[in-house]
């Protein structure tokens, strides 16, 4: 069996609940006017490994092919992105600002385990300014809405092409 079969069985298992974006297109464009506007003054590449990272926790397949080809399109290096999902074990790979973001993305995205944690904050806030701070939330939140919309509706991962939303 070949990886196109054993793709096209298994997307015919789990095929497309519903295309939001067409039945709630205000929705759809306030969501890429409020994405546009968490990533001002964020860089790059630390604003791709919070959506990779947010994007692994939630399970959404869609984000995480997206924003694994906008990550490496921004110039992230493939190992980089392969240990985000063991991160903890990982450290050396990153910054310590990258770090912060890291964890303040699983703590924020991950709100099943209680509020954010105060040391988990604070170390965020010794790595950002308060600005940059309040950008970084705001993309942390904006990219789980986006995982709740593509894990809900199934939205099918492979499609995408870097630069194509943004």
């Amino acid at each position: 069996m070949t990886t196109a079969e054993t793709n096209t069985e298994y997307a015919a298992e789990l095929p497309v609940r519903l295309e939001w974006a067409r039945h709630a297109p205000e929705v759809y464009k306030a969501m890429i006017r409020l994405d546009s506007a968490a990533k001002k003054g964020l860089d790059a590449k630390l604003y791709e490994l919070v959506k990779i990272r947010a994007s692994q926790l939630n399970h959404c397949a869609f984000c995480l092919d997206m924003h694994t080809k906008d990550a490496l399109a921004a110039g992230e290096s493939v190992e980089r992105i392969i240990q985000l999902g063991a991160w903890e074990e990982s450290r050396h790979f990153y910054t310590e600002k990258e770090l912060a973001a890291i964890e303040l993305t699983e703590a924020v995205t991950v709100l099943t385990d209680g509020f954010v944690p105060d040391e988990v904050y604070e170390r965020a806030a010794k790595q950002f300014e308060e600005a940059e701070l309040a950008q970084l939330i705001a993309a942390i939140t904006v990219i789980n809405a986006w995982n709740r919309f593509g894990v809900t509706c199934r939205m099918t991962p492979g499609h995408y092409t870097p630069g194509q939303h943004g």
